[in-house]
């Protein structure tokens, strides 16, 4: 095993053993909406992208600020820790209000995009920047990373359960357990998806208002929660179709929002 790859290795299993909050989609789920998202880039997109990320896929990228959680530095134990979710105070909608005074991932993805637009940027700040737009993007994606303040339950970490028999939390079961019981390697799972988007469908899904995004998850949040104790076929049967559109429309809005901030477009975020 090379020292890169070990060092990655043991990066990955000081994250699984320390992290206090579950990953949004996962490892699995985010490389998903980063696959997808290639297929929807422009030839502009992809010749920046090349230039600031080198081989890099979007796959890649998506995983890196879940991965560098399990690093000591305080911008990532700190900083960059509420930016992986909001939390809604009136239960659907999102208000500049909502956020904390850390910031959340509202403003953090504005706040990449931003530095991402700018010239002035070092390419290892648009390095960043490209990390957290992907991955923000598939965390908006994730209905239980839209939690709702009443319902204090940590977006369901809270919320104990079963899961095939397997001591689980709501949270865990929409974040990975739903996608790896599918076994399915990420590029199989993201080439059935796309095989599936029509382009209607993509069209519509391309319109870029960060505020229905969060909408959307926040409906589909409510639909999530069950009074089962041991939740297993019949829940993924329900359930599971939810979460392969979510997959969808975060991939194709990914590219979408991609081409919009190389092309110099203004993104509409929540007020």
């Amino acid at each position: 095993m090379s020292k890169l790859t070990l060092k990655h290795s043991l990066l990955c299993c000081s994250l699984f053993i320390t992290s206090t909050h579950c990953l949004a989609w996962g490892q699995q789920g985010h490389r998903v909406t980063g696959q997808i998202a290639e297929s929807y880039l422009t030839a502009q997109s992809k010749q920046q992208l090349s230039a600031i990320m080198g081989a890099e896929s979007l796959a890649e990228s998506a995983t890196y600020p879940d991965e560098m959680r399990a690093s000591k530095d305080e911008f990532w134990q700190k900083t960059a820790n509420p930016y992986h979710y909001v939390t809604l105070a009136d239960g659907e909608h999102y208000h500049n209000h909502d956020a904390p005074d850390e910031g959340d991932a509202v403003t953090a993805l504005k706040k990449y995009t931003e530095i991402l637009q700018n010239n002035k940027s070092s390419v290892a700040d648009k390095q960043l920047a490209v990390r957290f737009i992907v991955h923000l993007i598939g965390d908006l994606h994730q209905p239980l990373h839209v939690s709702a303040k009443a319902r204090d339950d940590m977006g369901g970490n809270k919320i104990k359960l079963k899961y095939f028999g397997q001591d689980s939390n709501l949270h865990k079961v929409w974040d990975s357990e739903m996608i790896d019981k599918q076994q399915l390697s990420y590029t199989e799972y993201a080439s059935t998806l796309l095989r599936h988007i029509a382009k209607d469908e993509a069209n519509t899904w391309s319109a870029l208002d960060v505020g229905s995004w969060i909408n959307e998850s926040a409906k589909l949040r409510e639909t999530s929660y069950s009074t089962a104790e041991n939740l297993s076929y019949d829940y993924n049967f329900q359930h599971l179709p939810t979460v392969k559109i979510r997959l969808q429309q975060a991939g194709v809005r990914i590219g979408a929002y991609l081409n919009a901030v190389f092309a110099g477009e203004t993104i509409k975020f929540p007020k």
